[in-house]
């Protein structure tokens, strides 16, 4: 391409040195005025195209060099873009940890106080219970000796029963204590998240 640029600048050359008007003075000097006028064109036509073959081969060199720096950033970019994806499903999937402590957490928490509420009603059974054999020995001591027998029987099995109600009740406040040790590590885990 250059080449043939190159080649229609000097025919253009040729063709406005041909073009002129001739002059009616001496012939040898005009046919070396003309010579010497297309040598001048033909080297700026020479230097003409030189310089646009380095103007094109810089300039080529110049694209490679651009397309390279594209393919390394559009790289740049779908990384980014992929770090960017992974970034979000972390931030989801700790959302969703969170959410699930926090329900858990919920869970806990009612299933405590149903259990501290529980607790509760049955303490008063056993204040009850104990006041009611309190009485039942007060009314033994006061009562007449046959049915001393009787009630003595009855008191004994109101025993066991509050005996049985103690043990429940421990065992209820040693699950409630166990609750509370879960609801506090559930929270301690979601204010760490």
């Amino acid at each position: 391409m250059i080449w043939s640029l190159c080649l229609l600048c000097v025919a253009g050359a040729f063709a406005a040195a041909h073009a002129r008007p001739v002059r009616k003075s001496g012939g040898a000097e005009d046919k070396a005025g003309a010579q010497e006028e297309v040598n001048v064109l033909m080297f700026g036509a020479i230097q003409f195209s030189d310089s646009l073959n380095y103007v094109y081969q810089t300039t080529e060199a110049k694209i490679e060099k651009i397309k390279l720096t594209l393919k390394s950033h559009e790289g740049t970019l779908q990384k980014l873009g992929k770090e960017t994806e992974q970034a979000a499903e972390v931030e989801r999937q700790i959302k969703e940890a969170l959410q699930l402590l926090q329900n858990q957490m919920a869970k806990q928490q009612t299933h405590t106080t149903t259990a501290k509420d529980w607790l509760t009603s049955m303490e008063k059974e056993e204040v009850e219970l104990r006041t009611k054999v309190r009485w039942l020995e007060m009314f033994i001591n006061n009562s007449v000796p046959a049915s001393i027998k009787e009630l003595q029987e009855r008191a004994e099995e109101h025993s066991n029963i509050l005996r049985g109600l103690q043990h429940l009740t421990e065992f209820h406040k040693e699950n409630i204590e166990t609750e509370n040790e879960k609801l506090s590590r559930l929270q301690r885990m979601s204010e760490a998240l």
